[in-house]
């Protein structure tokens, strides 16, 4: 190919319009869109298993910004240069990384068109597109922006979020809202109520951390987090489960649930979420759902075939978290499939996922929770094959969730 790789798709769309032949042989082209713990490792592994295979990855951004860690940067223990990572690193695999925005998917000509007019065929397409909000369960959010922030894909509002929390008067309060499960990260919003409350504890003692969770109690890790609040952060941190943000005003800088308005200094309100709009414009979300329902051997959409879906736009099987690890498990099953498709061989029917994530409940203290999923070939889903918990929060752990993150990010982008 004589195209340079890591190109924008406004100046390299030419050349990857057409069909790619080495020879008089046609050789598969395997199009991913979006280059974070599903889609980069899927590159990368196809790219691994098949090196005369086309492997073309898109991306709207130059940089992944991990979410894993990122609330220590709301602690303020760590850097967001630490967190960000290039995609340099999949160039020895012949992965092409191209950046711009998919904006719609036509099936049946197996195209996908781009922002800038381009257009990319594949024979194969891979959506792991993460997750989008669904705003309008909250009223006011979207006017409430960008002073009301989510900060739940990692980047610049954790940056604003950090700064918010900074700026705030000490005697305020940091109001975080948490969604009904399932959303990405499970134990996410518990961990930032640690770090933040773990900042104000140091720099602002007569702060506190309100946390308005729409869930009966907390959804991972549960005893362990409270815990924490009582042990190291005691009048800090307030929990209220069934609290469910109903609306948002910044102006008043307040919000409602369904037992009244309350007043904070900071919001940091988690909207709901489901599937990112890429895969619901590519008609692979049901109308009465929110996710991507998948045929777990091959991780293909049950609504459109020869398109397979990743990580957090999966209707997830029970007990199945959607977190970096799981998106990075799913892209190795899709990879291997994907193999076997493009062979003609049938993809492995008897396998596992597994799950393993750390919750950092101060700057050197953390948690964790791993979880196995099998899949049963009867029932043709994911079952819950055994779960672990920490037995306590240790510096042992901090140092296990720092060897985790570097390991995750070494096997998905270098």
């Amino acid at each position: 190919m004589s195209m340079k790789r890591r190109q924008f798709l406004g100046l390299s769309a030419a050349a990857l319009a057409g069909c790619v032949s080495f020879g008089n042989e046609a050789v598969p082209r395997v199009l991913i869109i979006g280059a974070g713990f599903g889609g980069a490792t899927c590159a990368k592994y196809l790219a691994m298993a098949n090196p005369e295979m086309q492997v073309v990855l898109v991306d709207r951004f130059q940089e992944f910004v991990s979410c894993p860690m990122s609330n220590l940067v709301l602690g303020g223990s760590r850097p967001m240069q630490e967190l960000t990572l290039g995609f340099g690193g999949l160039k020895k695999y012949r992965v092409d990384v191209l950046w711009g925005e998919a904006v719609a998917v036509d099936p049946s000509r197996k195209v996908v068109r781009f922002g800038r007019g381009s257009e990319l065929v594949y024979d194969r397409l891979v959506l792991s597109p993460g997750v989008d909000f669904v705003f309008e369960e909250i009223a006011g959010y979207e006017a409430a922006q960008p002073k009301v922030l989510h900060a739940w894909k990692a980047g610049p509002q954790t940056v604003d979020l950090r700064r918010q929390l900074e700026t705030m008067d000490d005697g305020g309060v940091c109001i975080i809202g948490v969604p009904l499960a399932p959303y990405r990260g499970p134990s996410g919003p518990y961990e930032r109520a640690c770090q933040v409350a773990q900042y104000f504890k140091q720099s602002k003692p007569r702060s506190k951390v309100l946390v308005l969770d729409a869930n009966p109690d907390i959804t991972a890790e549960g005893p362990l987090f409270k815990r924490a609040w009582e042990e190291l952060y005691p009048g800090i941190v307030e929990y209220r489960p069934n609290s469910k943000v109903l609306a948002v005003d910044a102006t008043a800088m307040t919000v409602r649930t369904g037992t009244g308005t309350i007043k904070g200094d900071v919001l940091n309100v988690i909207p709901p979420q489901r599937a990112g709009g890429i895969a619901v414009k590519a008609g692979l979300v049901a109308t009465d759902q929110r996710w991507c329902e998948v045929d777990w051997r091959t991780m293909e959409s049950k609504m459109v075939k020869g398109i397979h879906v990743l990580g957090d736009s999966v209707l997830s099987a029970p007990g199945m978290p959607k977190t970096g690890q799981m998106a990075n498990a799913q892209a190795k099953i899709c990879a291997a499939a994907l193999v076997a498709l493009l062979n003609d061989r049938a993809p492995a029917s008897t396998f596992t996922l597994s799950n393993s994530g750390y919750s950092f409940v101060s700057d050197d203290q953390a948690i964790h929770s791993a979880s196995v999923h099998r899949y049963d070939a009867r029932r043709r889903t994911m079952v819950p094959d055994g779960t672990a918990v920490s037995a306590e929060r240790s510096e042992l752990e901090a140092r296990n969730g720092w060897t985790w993150a570097r390991n995750i990010w070494a096997d998905t982008f270098t």
